[in-house]
């Protein structure tokens, strides 16, 4: 009997460990490999690569956004760190359902990992584009934000590149944060002013000089205390702020 009740333990015990390495070590690799294989799905080469007569190896492939979006309406942009494992889509819900890809991916499939996705009331001409993303133990999603602390991590990988109807933008990271809602409204979207714009992005430790100086927020958990956050903002490099960051 003894035996038996001992059989009849480890059997439920070894589904569990099964169950938590599914969860917690197949799972989000199942979501990055489903990012990699959407992008290829949705990925093309320029029709003036495509006759052979430039270099090799010169063939720039392109993101069709419009594409995915037809399949996936609910896909508003793609996020991609280079050098890190950041290289998803950003979806986006509503107001009655504003998490609702905290554990979905695109095809409405539960994830462990869940997708990045916008806060729902970002539109293409807020000014603080805010993006929520889990901070896996694996470093996937947004495990990498905290890694942004290192200041040398950080000079490594300051270039982040999002994909929007709008085209791509580059953003290069201007502070670090390690907040909480409560403490700095760092996911504030809608301004009463232009002053109030340069303000905010002054508490966020940003220094910006006009309202069309946009901001991108990335925001995990942290675990320091209850409802801490890692906040990662950058700010929207254009043609004249290239050489400051070269």
């Amino acid at each position: 009997m003894r035996y038996f009740a001992k059989g009849f333990l480890i059997g439920p015990l070894c589904i569990c460990l099964l169950g938590l390495v599914w969860l917690f070590a197949f799972q989000p690799r199942l979501t990055a490999a489903e990012a990699q294989d959407l992008k290829a799905q949705f990925t093309t080469i320029p029709e003036g690569d495509l006759s052979g007569d430039g270099p090799a190896g010169k063939e720039e492939t392109q993101l069709d956004l419009e594409a995915l979006q037809a399949k996936y309406p609910d896909v508003k942009g793609w996020l991609t760190i280079p050098g890190t494992v950041v290289d998803y889509p950003v979806l986006q819900s509503s107001a009655e359902d504003p998490e609702k890809y905290l554990r979905r991916n695109c095809d409405m499939k539960w994830r462990m990992a869940g997708s990045l996705f916008f806060q729902y009331d970002c539109t293409p001409d807020t000014p603080n584009f805010v993006i929520f993303g889990h901070n896996l133990t694996d470093g996937s999603m947004f495990g990498v934000l905290a890694k942004y602390e290192d200041d040398v991590f950080r000079k490594g990988h300051s270039r982040l590149l999002l994909q929007t109807e709008g085209g791509v933008e580059e953003y290069a990271v201007a502070a670090v944060l390690k907040t909480d809602a409560a403490q700095l409204p760092f996911n504030r979207t809608v301004f009463a002013s232009d002053a109030d714009y340069l303000s905010f992005a002054a508490e966020l430790g940003v220094s910006v000089t006009s309202a069309d100086e946009r901001l991108l927020t990335l925001v995990t958990c942290a675990y320091d205390w209850d409802g801490a956050r890692t906040v990662v903002v950058a700010r929207r490099v254009v043609p004249s702020d290239l050489h400051r960051y070269s």
